[in-house]
């Protein structure tokens, strides 16, 4: 059923699934380059784009469970860099949940074409989170803290940036030693573009019209930071879930603090701190992370009910979201049941 649902959407990625210790599915399908033939492999490499937002909320929390700062303390209080035109109020727990009201660098819902960022701004020189700020630092509020949910990046770029300042480490750093070092993702990291270590898959932009394709070097910041461009494998990525679900990475209480559901994004959508929520009838049955950007895409999904987890790397543009779907509604077809 996997396979044939990622033929469909001719996937190229991998797709790996895991209900309780036992692996049901690693598929694996398309080439992590192209020009050389090389084969995708569950252990290849794919860049997760805002999938990585999660292990900014992580660093947050421990910070938090250390006492540095607090869901309540406000930017002006934990950040030394000047925001003329944002609210004095805003707070950790606004940033979080997307409901800070600031202005976003590249703000989604109101721009399609990732790109168009980078046209005059050489993507060569976007190496670290103060090389974001001029984009959205003297820019002016879209609408009061807290008073509703707008998914927003600059807000993840600002936590960083309080992570960096509040530890003294350069933030891949600090995700590096304190979540994957952790958890034992050793093939996962935040990888320079123009030093991709081996079994790294290339990302691919696809011109239907022509038929032609070209890589998406030229088409996302060198290297990632908080609010996206991490790279992982399907495995780490499920050891990522199982410690931070066994309290390895939180204490117990702050794990579930970080899951839950402290914003309604719409009709039976919720966010908690950088994870996305589903729920039906009072109950959440999904919770999950997601990433898209040029070249890339991505869906991993954990399902309490069934204790099933779901990893989807693509190095195309498109295809997990659907292969995911494809998976939970066979689910429900056979048993008459969610995952």
């Amino acid at each position: 059923m996997i396979s044939e649902s990622s033929s469909q959407a001719d996937f190229s990625g991998v797709v790996y699934l895991k209900q309780g210790k036992e692996i049901l599915s690693e598929t694996v399908r398309g080439y992590a380059n192209r020009a050389e033939q090389r084969l995708n492999t569950v252990y290849t490499r794919f860049g997760i784009a805002s999938g990585c937002k999660l292990f900014t909320s992580i660093g947050i929390c421990q910070l938090v469970e250390e006492e540095i700062i607090s869901f309540k303390t406000p930017i002006s209080q934990c950040l030394d860099r000047s925001f003329p035109n944002f609210d004095e109020d805003i707070t950790i727990h606004h940033l979080l949940t997307h409901t800070s009201g600031i202005p976003d660098y590249f703000d989604e819902e109101e721009m399609d074409d990732y790109e168009e960022l980078w046209e005059n701004l050489p993507v060569y020189k976007m190496k670290g989170l103060k090389d974001f700020l001029p984009l959205f630092q003297d820019k002016h509020m879209m609408f009061p803290a807290g008073e509703r949910f707008h998914y927003n990046n600059a807000g993840y770029i600002i936590l960083g940036l309080i992570i960096e300042q509040q530890t003294g480490l350069r933030f891949t750093e600090y995700i590096e030693s304190k979540i994957f070092k952790k958890c034992g993702m050793y093939d996962s990291g935040y990888f320079s573009m123009d030093q991709l270590p081996a079994n790294t898959a290339l990302g691919y932009i696809d011109d239907h019209e022509n038929g032609t394709w070209r890589t998406n070097h030229y088409s996302v910041p060198i290297k990632g930071g908080a609010d996206g461009g991490a790279y992982t494998t399907a495995p780490d990525m499920m050891k990522f879930w199982e410690a931070l679900l066994q309290n390895e990475l939180l204490s117990e209480e702050m794990t579930k603090t970080l899951l839950h559901p402290h914003v309604d994004v719409k009709a039976e959508v919720k966010y908690g701190y950088g994870i996305w929520m589903n729920e039906k009838n009072g109950s959440i049955f999904k919770l999950h992370v997601m990433g898209y950007d040029p070249g890339i895409s991505f869906c991993s999904s954990v399902y309490p009910q069934s204790n099933s987890k779901l990893v989807i790397l693509s190095n195309k543009e498109d295809g997990p979201r659907n292969v995911t779907l494809a998976i939970e509604n066979e689910c429900m077809k056979s048993t008459g049941k969610r995952f």
